[in-house]
């Protein structure tokens, strides 16, 4: 037996145990952070997600009962409702509905044969728990679908995404392009001046450009929204101009050999290679667009027909901000598409992500 305990006792003092022990200890700890971080991020869309299926009264009842969409159970009996609640008998628990409301004792009908005698029961009816059944109101949807007119501001929005997608590919992959491959003199120094517009924030220039934009008479259209894109921005070039950094220079030199131009070489070597960054810009600009609210604002407040999805959902919570289950419910109307794009293009874009961060 002492042996055996002698065994027993350097096998878990030994160094390779020890080892595995602080691994899967480790393991467990950055599993629970990741459980709680996770958690903690998911946790207002599942409450949105409730709200946007009950009623206002459900919410109410919410605050000191179950948070899910429950109504209590009722029972018609001679034209009048009773609620119908949980009584203990000896013989366990039964579902019964309070006919007489009692201090002492209680009157019940039993739902299954009303036209049974009454049952009394002696307790205090304060104590019994109410019936509920899950009722969601999936009706919201179909209100904030309607009032909200989301046809016509996803229409606006995918317009003014998709052609703001198109000029930033087409102006970040050239500035990228010469950023990566041409020998341009001074090219660090324009580099960092490019890098560095990314820290002036917007409202510096905001004056300037919507005079400029109001003077040439494109305030109350899409083209404030649309054209700057078409003049590249110095994180998407910076994201394009990692990527291509990390594909080897022998293959443009390979293809100059066949008689390839610089124009040649972009399209056909430089960009089949170059999707998942591609992929990922692209699906940048389209949540950039899809959310952004301050610009469109701006240049749109008196085009209501011409308003992003952004600018509408705002507009409809001023309007029913007493009502927030309409409210959640257009809320999650606005995220369903960007979400679903994203799961699409989740593997190339990560892909890209990853592989910007990393320089040849």
């Amino acid at each position: 037996m002492a042996i055996q305990t002698r065994v027993i006792s350097s096998t878990i003092a030994s160094p390779w145990y020890l080892h595995q022990l602080g691994k899967f200890g480790a393991s467990a700890l950055l599993t629970l952070f990741a459980l709680i971080l996770v958690s903690a991020f998911l946790t207002p869309f599942a409450y949105s997600a409730l709200t946007a299926i009950k009623d206002k009264e459900q919410i109410t009842a919410s605050a000191r009962g179950s948070i899910l969409p429950v109504d209590r159970v009722k029972f018609t009996y001679e034209g009048k409702e009773y609620d119908v609640v949980k009584v203990p008998f000896e013989d366990g628990v039964r579902e019964l509905a309070l006919f007489i409301k009692g201090r002492q004792e209680s009157t019940f009908i039993d739902p299954a044969d009303p036209t049974a005698e009454p049952i009394v029961w002696k307790g205090s009816w304060r104590t019994l728990e109410p019936v509920e059944r899950l009722a969601p109101r999936w009706g919201n949807f179909a209100i904030a679908w309607q009032q909200v007119n989301f046809p016509r501001l996803i229409f606006n929005t995918l317009v003014i995404a998709v052609l703001g997608v198109i000029g930033t590919l087409l102006s970040c992959i050239s500035v990228a392009y010469a950023f990566a491959r041409f020998p341009i003199p001074g090219k660090r120094i324009l580099f960092l001046i490019l890098i560095g517009t990314i820290i002036l924030p917007s409202q510096v220039t905001l004056v300037p450009t919507y005079t400029f934009f109001a003077r040439i008479g494109w305030v109350g259209t899409w083209l404030p929204l649309i054209v700057p894109h078409f003049f590249a921005n110095a994180y998407n070039v910076f994201l394009i101009r990692q990527y291509f950094l990390t594909l080897p220079r022998d293959l443009d030199e390979a293809a100059m050999i066949d008689g390839a131009g610089p124009f040649r070489i972009l399209l056909s070597v430089i960009i089949p290679q170059s999707w998942p960054v591609i992929v990922a810009v692209a699906l940048f600009h389209t949540v950039f667009a899809w959310n952004d609210y301050f610009m469109p604002l701006i240049y749109l407040l008196g085009k209501p027909e011409l308003q992003p999805i952004s600018v509408g959902i705002q507009v409809f919570n001023f309007q029913y901000g007493q009502q927030p289950h309409l409210i959640q419910a257009t809320a999650l109307m606005g995220l369903a598409l960007p979400v679903l794009i994203f799961f699409m293009a989740q593997r190339v874009f990560m892909r890209g992500v990853v592989i910007t961060g990393v320089e040849k």
